[in-house]
């Protein structure tokens, strides 16, 4: 689902939102969640998962297109848990 088809369906189970009032709390809770995160903190949806941010170290990394050693700096990246009933909804057997 890309962002659109979000708020498509938000807005036809919630018709009685104008459009701009439904794009306007799906950009509000996209916001947060990474403010949240650049903030250093942790997101966490019950029934869904968790939204943290992980370190990487800085390594040598290399160019695919020349092959020549590039240095990549260290950083932070999002990640993702799901939660145990996201997990139980996804391998039904």
């Amino acid at each position: 689902m890309i962002r659109s088809e979000l708020l498509l369906a938000l807005a036809k189970e919630n018709p009685e939102l104008r459009a701009e009032d439904v794009e306007r709390a799906v950009d509000t809770f996209f916001d947060e969640i990474a403010q949240r995160l650049a903030d250093g903190g942790r997101v966490e949806l019950r029934g869904f998962g968790a939204f943290s941010t992980r370190h990487r170290e800085g390594r040598t990394g290399r160019n695919p297109r020349t092959g020549e050693s590039v240095d990549v700096p260290e950083k932070r990246v999002p990640y993702f848990k799901p939660g145990k009933e996201m997990r139980a909804r996804l391998n039904v057997e």
